[in-house]
């Protein structure tokens, strides 16, 4: 009996010593799986019980992705924090760090590619000696700068990256951006939404969202290229002759000035002397900064969004299409006696800043091919929308395939029948192909002079169309009004008349600082600067 008593006892005890194994096993597992929970949590998504996922639009950096990263993005320009994730002032200040990485990163980002936000947690010890370079001795700092000089960052250099001091909001954050940018980002801009299909880009009245789209995109193209550094001996006379192109043509008025600045001074910001036989950039920091003080298209640009171009996703239109509608606008704007010197300038500008490879090999092959010059307007703006379909033929076969092409605008040969039933003869358009649409070029160059010409910039006067963005567009208005003959033919003596004495101040300024200029072409005039 006492024998079976204590195996029973210890049975007992072997059994109890099981369960608190067992339970402290759990235990420890339990607690890791918390403690990587908890570390994880700081990168990723988080889903609360009974709330909406949440979002961390911050990109997280550490040291071993910092300079790929920050090389590679196509943004403009990056901001990054140097936070520690156990500092109790970096948490409350997540919030208004995330409201303006919502604006720019981020699938439903307001303003896409413009700046790219970011940060590195100084706490973790792979982190060390990246917190050490920025000489981070507090938290958070926030630094400002092009995303490739963070990873060439020295102490001992001068340097493009700044500290931002003024962090405390994001309208504040925002607030010291459009100072260094003279853009107008807000946390209202969520509001600026395109609610158009393909069914609205065809009401012809549309166009004028386009207005506010050309000066982004001249912003856009000229920022590109000094970031870049493209600005080099072989490249420097098509940039000039770019700059005389806008200077008479541009549909805005205040970009025509702000490059005519450009053109005045660019002598003294890029001297041709220092490019003999080299191949470096011509653009000191000084230069650059200086080029950008004088705001090519006001100090209202860049605004950061697209009205008529934006794309139902964040990757598609933009640029690509504020860049065709300048160049469309510039085509039906041109004189006669100058539709080659724009050939020549458009395809060399192209061929030489446009930093898409495959796009830009394309266009050039297509100017290969033009085997006689251009003697009219009408030849040009013909040839330049022919070129147009051409694109788009081969990006509808492309996006088709890889499923790359935006739902809600879809690629298609411009104009459509609803916009111009005129372009097309009866027997026109029987599958949908490009080569099976007869076209009446008549009619055709007629849309493009009126399309492009008159409409754009006319449009701004129909009172109705000013009450859905009264503010922005009455201060458009008064940039567009003064147009080139192509959309005021009956003033066009009358607005040269006006600009006389200041084109002839002008152009003493000018020939005083060009004695080293060598251009291929002359402009017939600088008319309405």
């Amino acid at each position: 009996m006492y024998a079976f008593t204590m195996f029973l006892l210890l049975l007992l005890l072997s059994f109890e010593a099981s369960s608190f194994s067992s339970v402290s096993f759990r235990s420890r597992s339990l607690l890791r799986a918390i403690n990587t929970n908890t570390h994880t949590s700081r990168n990723t998504n988080i889903t609360i019980a009974g709330d909406q996922p949440h979002f961390d639009y911050v990109v997280d950096l550490n040291s071993t992705n910092f300079d790929a990263l920050l090389q590679k993005t196509p943004a403009h320009f990056a901001i990054v924090e140097f936070y520690a994730h156990w500092c109790p002032a970096c948490r409350n200040y997540k919030p208004q760090y995330e409201k303006v990485a919502k604006i720019f990163n981020g699938p439903n980002a307001v303003h896409p590619g413009m700046i790219l936000v970011t940060k590195v947690d100084c706490a973790e010890k792979i982190n060390t000696n990246l917190c050490d370079k920025f000489s981070v001795d507090r938290f958070p700092m926030l630094f400002w700068g092009p995303p490739s000089h963070f990873a060439s960052f020295s102490k001992t250099e001068n340097s493009t990256i700044l500290y931002i001091d003024d962090r405390k909001t994001a309208d504040r954050i925002l607030n010291w951006i459009n100072n260094q940018l003279g853009s107008s980002y807000s946390l209202d801009d969520e509001r600026h939404v395109n609610k158009l299909g393909r069914s609205d880009i065809l009401d012809p009245k549309q166009i004028v969202r386009a207005a506010h789209d050309i000066e982004e995109a001249t912003y856009m193209a000229f920022d590109l290229i000094l970031e870049l550094k493209m600005i080099k001996s072989k490249t420097r006379a098509s940039f000039i002759e770019f700059l005389q192109l806008i200077v008479a043509h541009h549909p805005s008025r205040r970009c025509r000035k702000g490059s005519a600045n450009i053109l005045v001074n660019f002598d003294d910001l890029c001297p041709s002397e220092i490019l003999s036989g080299t191949e470096q950039e011509c653009m000191t920091s000084r230069g650059k900064s200086t080029m950008r003080k004088f705001q090519i298209c006001g100090s209202e640009v860049p605004r950061g969004y697209w009205k008529f171009c934006r794309g139902s996703r964040n990757d598609t239109r933009g640029f690509s299409c504020g860049l065709w509608v300048l160049l469309h606008s510039l085509s039906v704007r041109i004189e006669n006696g100058e539709s080659q010197m724009a050939f020549t300038t458009t395809c060399e500008f192209i061929h030489n800043f446009f930093i898409c490879d495959d796009c830009r090999q394309h266009f050039h092959d297509m100017c290969l091919s033009v085997s006689s010059p251009f003697k009219r307007t009408r030849d040009y703006a013909l040839w330049l929308w022919t070129a147009h379909n051409k694109v788009n033929k081969r990006l509808m076969k492309e996006e088709a395939s890889l499923g790359t092409g935006d739902p809600k605008f879809p690629k298609i040969f411009w104009p459509p029948k609803q916009l111009c039933p005129s372009c097309y003869f009866v027997r026109s358009h029987k599958n949908g192909t490009d080569s099976q649409i007869d076209w009446n070029l008549d009619e055709v160059f007629r849309f493009l002079a009126n399309y492009y010409g008159n409409t754009l910039p006319t449009l701004y006067k129909d009172k109705e169309l000013l009450v859905v963005d009264a503010g922005e567009n009455k201060a458009v208005v008064e940039e567009l009004e003064s147009s080139t003959d192509a959309a005021f033919p009956l003033g066009a003596a009358f607005a040269i008349a006006l600009a006389g004495c200041t084109l002839g101040a002008l152009a003493c300024l000018w020939r005083s600082r060009q004695k080293n200029w060598k251009y291929i072409y002359q402009l017939h005039s600088l008319k309405n600067i």
